[in-house]
C-alpha cells in the first residue's frame, strides 16, 4: 500500500496542467456525445437505451427477471401483430348530441362553438359513407341529399333538404333536418317519426331487389343504415324525454333485428339506459356480452364493470378499516377492476371526481383519449352518483394503477401500451377553450437525467481547470488525501456508531461530556 501510495503521490506531481486540462476536456466530450445519444435513441423508441441494454441484456445474465414485459396472463394485451394496427383511430360517439337541440342551443347561450371543424369533418364523411351510394342519379331526392351532405355551410344543407321534402317524402332530408334545424328534442323526435315511415318503405323496396345486382345490393345497404340510424335517434329521444323503458325497449328489439350492425355500438346507449333504470342484473348479462376478449374495449365497457363490482363494497368501504383488516375478496376484485378501468382510459376519473371541469363531448372519440373520457363521464356521473361510497373508492383507489406501470406511456399491465398519439387527435376533436388532459405524461429516465448531471459537472470541471490549472491541482491533491483519510478512519467511525447504538443516550452525553 504504501508502494501504490508513493506511485499515486508522484503521479499527481507529475501531471502537468495541460494533460489535466485535456483529459477533462476528453471526459466532457465523450459525456455530451452520449447525452446527444440517448436523447436521441429515447426520442425515436421512447425509452433509455442504458436502461433497455440493462434491462433487456444484463438482469437476464445476474438471475433477474424482466419487468417490463407486461402481464398477459388475463389475454387481454394485444400483441405485437395487432399493434401495427393504427393505434389512434377515431370512433362515432354512441351518445352524441342533436346539433340543433343541443349543440346550437350551447353555442346561443355561450357564444363558444362545441365542435370542432375536423370533428365535423368526420361526420360529414360518415355521412356521405352511411346514407349514400353510386345510384343516387337515379332519383332527384337521392340526387340531392348527395350533395347536401357535402355541403360545409348547414344553411345551405337545409335549403337542400327542403327542397328534396318538396318532391317527395325523403328520409335522409327528414334526418339532416331532425339533426340541425329543429331546436328541441320534441321537434327532433316528430321529424325522426316521419324519417322512419319514409325509410322504412325504401327498406322494404330494396329488400326485395337486393339480390338483383351490385346496383340493388348498394342500395339496400344504404337503406339499412339510414333505417338503423333513424331508430337508434328515436331511441334516443325517448331517453332524453324521460321515456326510459321505451328506449330500452326499442335498443333492444334494434339489436335483436340487426345484430351484424356493430359500428353503431347500440349496447353502450343500451347500457346508460339500463344503468338509469338501476337495472344492474340486466346491466351485467350485457357486459357478460360484450366484455369479452375478442370484442374491442371502451370506457363505457370498462368503466360500468368497475361500478358494478364497486357497488358491492363501496357503501361499507373505509380506507383506516381496510388498511387494518386488509381486503376482502370482493374488495380486491372492485380494486382490480377500478385498476383496469383507469389503466385503459386514465383521464376518467379527473372528470368523476370533479377534479376537471366537463364539456359537451364531441361526435366522435378517441378510445382511450380525453375525448373518450369526457363523452363517458357526461352521461354516467351520475350514475357514480347514485351508487353510495362508489365515488369514494375510486377517489382512494384509482391513484394505485400506475404504481404497477412504471411508464403507461411505453409498458402496458393488462393492455397493450398506451398510445403516444392521444394528444394530439384529442387536440383536433376538442375545442380550443378546453385544456386537454395528457396523462400520464412521459417522463425521462433516470439514465438521461444521470448522462447530462455527469456531463454538465465533467464540463464545469474541465473549465475550472483550464481557467485555475494550479489551484486544481492542489485540490485534486487534497481531494485524494481526504478520501484517503475517510478510508482510514472508516473502521474507527463503524464502531462509534455500534458504541452510540448500544449504550443509552444519557450516559453517553455524560461521557463525551468528561
Amino acid at each position: 500500500w504504501d508502494y501504490q501510495k508513493t506511485s499515486l503521490v508522484m503521479f499527481l506531481n507529475t501531471l502537468t496542467p495541460k494533460f489535466y486540462v485535456a483529459l477533462t476536456g476528453t471526459s466532457s466530450l465523450i459525456s455530451g456525445l452520449i447525452l446527444i445519444f440517448e436523447w436521441w435513441y429515447f426520442r425515436k423508441y421512447g425509452t433509455s437505451f442504458i436502461e433497455q441494454v440493462s434491462v433487456s441484456h444484463l438482469r437476464p445474465l445476474l438471475g433477474g427477471v424482466d419487468s417490463s414485459t407486461p402481464n398477459t396472463s388475463n389475454g387481454e394485451a394485444n400483441d405485437s401483430n395487432r399493434q401495427s394496427v393504427s393505434e389512434c383511430k377515431v370512433w362515432r360517439n354512441p351518445l352524441n348530441l342533436f346539433r340543433g337541440a343541443e349543440y346550437n342551443r350551447y353555442t346561443w347561450v355561450t357564444g363558444r362553438e362545441p365542435l370542432t371543424y375536423y370533428d365535423m369533418n368526420l361526420s360529414a364523411q360518415d355521412h356521405q359513407t352511411f346514407f349514400t351510394c353510386d345510384s343516387d342519379h337515379l332519383r332527384p331526392t337521392d340526387a340531392i341529399m348527395q350533395k347536401a351532405w357535402r355541403e360545409r355551410n348547414p344553411q345551405a344543407r337545409i335549403s337542400a333538404a327542403h327542397e328534396a321534402l318538396e318532391l317527395e317524402d325523403c328520409a335522409t332530408a327528414f334526418i339532416l333536418l331532425a339533426e340541425e334545424e329543429a331546436t328541441t328534442i320534441m321537434k327532433t323526435e316528430r321529424l325522426f317519426k316521419q324519417a322512419l315511415k319514409a325509410g322504412d318503405g325504401c327498406y322494404r323496396r330494396s329488400q326485395q331487389l337486393q339480390h338483383h345486382g351490385a346496383q340493388y345490393e348498394a342500395q339496400h345497404r344504404r337503406d339499412t343504415n339510414v333505417l338503423v340510424y333513424i331508430k337508434r335517434r328515436l331511441a334516443m329521444c325517448s331517453r332524453k324525454l324521460g321515456r326510459t323503458r321505451e328506449a330500452v325497449k326499442m335498443m333492444r328489439d334494434l339489436m335483436k333485428e340487426f345484430p351484424l350492425l356493430s359500428m353503431f355500438n347500440i349496447h353502450e346507449n343500451l347500457l346508460e339506459s339500463l344503468l338509469e333504470l338501476q337495472n344492474y342484473a340486466d346491466v351485467q348479462a350485457v357486459l357478460a356480452k360484450y366484455d369479452d376478449i375478442s370484442l374491442p374495449k371502451s370506457a363505457t365497457i370498462c368503466y360500468t364493470a368497475a361500478l358494478l363490482k364497486a357497488r358491492a363494497v363501496s357503501d361499507k368501504f373505509s380506507p383506516e378499516a381496510a388498511s387494518r383488516r386488509g381486503l376482502s375478496t370482493a374488495e380486491m376484485n372492485a380494486i382490480e377492476a377500478i385498476h383496469r378501468a383507469v389503466e385503459f382510459n386514465p383521464h376518467v376519473p379527473k372528470y368523476l371526481l370533479e377534479m376537471k371541469s366537463l364539456i359537451l363531448p364531441p361526435e366522435h372519440i378517441l378510445k382511450r383519449g380525453d375525448s373518450e373520457a369526457i363523452a363517458y363521464a357526461f352521461f354516467h356521473l351520475q350514475h357514480w352518483k347514485r351508487v353510495e361510497g362508489a365515488l369514494n373508492l375510486l377517489h382512494c383507489t384509482w391513484g394505485g394503477t400506475f404504481r404497477m406501470i412504471p411508464y403507461p406511456l411505453e409498458k402496458g399491465h393488462l393492455f397493450y401500451p398506451y398510445p403516444i398519439c392521444t394528444e394530439t387527435a384529442d387536440r383536433e376533436l376538442l375545442p380550443m377553450f378546453h385544456e386537454v388532459s395528457v396523462y400520464p405524461k412521459k417522463e425521462l429516465p433516470f439514465f438521461i437525467l444521470f448522462t447530462a448531471g455527469l456531463c454538465s459537472f465533467t464540463a464545469m470541471l474541465a473549465l475550472l481547470t483550464h481557467q485555475f490549472p494550479e489551484l486544481m491541482g492542489v485540490f485534486a491533491k487534497a481531494l485524494f488525501f481526504i478520501n484517503f483519510l475517510s478510508t482510514l478512519f472508516a473502521p474507527l467511525n463503524f464502531i462509534m456508531e455500534k458504541v452510540e447504538s448500544i449504550l443509552p443516550s444519557s450516559l453517553w452525553h455524560q461521557l463525551t461530556r468528561i
